[in-house]
C-alpha cells in the first residue's frame, strides 16, 4: 500500500494541484475577460489589457447587438440548420451504425473498408463544389446539411459501441416477431444513449460552429448562419453593424465591447446544452472506441 503521508507524496499533490489551476485558469479567463469587456459601459473607458471586473458596468452593449437584424436572420437559420442537421445525422448515423454492426450483413468487411475510405482520401474543395452545384443545391439549406450528412468517425465509433451490445438480444426479438427496425429502434437505440449523446453534441456543437460551407455555397444574405455574422462583426469591422444599430448615442458605441457581447451572444446557447450531456461523454467514448 502506498503511504499517501510521506512528504515526497504531498508534495507531488500539491505540484498537481497548483498545474491544474493553472491550466484551469489559463482557459477560463479568457472567457470572463470577453464577459467583462461586454459589460463594461465605454463612457467609463476604453478598456485595454486584461480586465477582472468592468470600470461600469453596463447591459447597452448586448442591448446594442440585439437590435442588429443580421443577428436574429443569423439564430434562424443557424436553429434551423442545427436541428434538421442534427436530425438527419443521428438517424442516418444510427441506421448505418447498426447495419455494419451486423456479423451475419453480407461482404461485412467490403462494406467496412468502402466507408472508411471517405474517411482518409476526400475529392477536395472543388469537385464537392461542383457536386452540390449539380444537384442544384447552391443558395439552399440543404447544402449545409447533405455534403456532411454522416461523419465517418462518428460512424465508427457508434458501430464498435454497438457491437460490445449482446447478440443475443437481437436474436431474442427475432425470436419474438421484431424486425430490423423495430430492433434497431426499440431495444439498441434505448441501450444506446450515452454514445448516442456523444455523438449529437459532437453534430450539435459542429452545425453550430460551422461557417465555412455557407459562405461558399450560400448567396442570400438572409441565409447566412450566425457564425458567419459573428465572423463579420470580429474579423471584418463593426462599421455596417454600426450603422444599423439603433442606439440614442451612436458616439457612446465602443466596437470592442460589441464584439465581445457578439461573441457571448452566439456561445452561450450551446454553452446551456453542455451541462446536460457532458455525463455520458467518457462512458461512450472509452465504450464506443474499444471493439473494432
Amino acid at each position: 500500500m502506498v503511504n499517501k503521508n510521506n512528504i515526497g507524496s504531498r508534495i507531488f499533490d500539491l505540484c498537481n494541484i497548483v498545474m491544474m489551476f493553472t491550466f484551469c485558469l489559463s482557459i477560463l479567463y479568457p472567457f470572463w475577460n470577453v464577459l467583462m469587456v461586454s459589460l463594461n459601459d465605454p463612457s467609463a473607458g476604453n478598456l485595454t489589457g486584461l480586465s477582472l471586473l468592468p470600470k461600469k458596468f453596463t447591459l447597452e452593449n448586448y442591448k446594442n447587438v440585439l437590435s442588429y437584424p443580421e443577428i436574429w436572420n443569423g439564430y434562424r437559420e443557424t436553429i434551423i440548420r442545427t436541428v434538421f442537421g442534427t436530425c438527419a445525422t443521428m438517424l442516418f448515423t444510427t441506421t448505418s451504425a447498426y447495419a455494419l454492426a451486423q456479423h451475419d450483413l453480407p461482404n461485412r468487411k467490403f462494406w467496412t473498408v468502402i466507408v472508411l475510405i471517405p474517411m482518409f482520401f476526400s475529392g477536395g474543395l472543388i469537385p464537392s463544389y461542383l457536386n452540390v452545384k449539380s444537384l442544384g443545391l447552391i443558395d439552399s439549406r440543404m447544402s449545409l446539411i447533405l455534403p456532411g450528412l454522416v461523419s465517418i468517425y462518428n460512424l465508427i465509433i457508434m458501430r464498435n459501441y454497438i457491437m460490445t451490445l449482446p447478440k443475443e438480444l437481437r436474436e431474442s426479438a427475432w425470436i419474438d416477431g421484431s424486425n430490423e427496425f423495430t430492433t434497431c429502434f426499440r431495444i439498441i437505440i434505448p441501450l444506446s444513449v450515452p454514445i448516442l449523446a456523444t455523438v449529437s453534441l459532437w453534430t450539435l456543437v459542429g452545425h453550430w460552429n460551422a461557417w465555412f460551407d455557407a459562405i461558399i455555397y450560400i448567396n442570400d444574405a438572409n441565409k447566412m448562419p450566425l457564425q458567419v455574422v459573428l465572423r463579420r462583426i470580429v474579423m471584418e469591422g463593426s462599421s455596417q453593424m454600426l450603422n444599423q444599430i439603433k442606439a440614442e448615442d451612436f458616439g457612446s458605441i465602443y466596437p470592442t465591447a460589441i464584439k465581445n457581447a457578439s461573441i457571448y451572444i452566439c456561445t452561450i446557447p450551446i454553452l446551456c446544452v453542455y451541462p446536460f450531456i457532458q455525463k455520458y461523454f467518457v462512458k461512450g467514448i472509452l465504450i464506443g472506441s474499444l471493439k473494432g
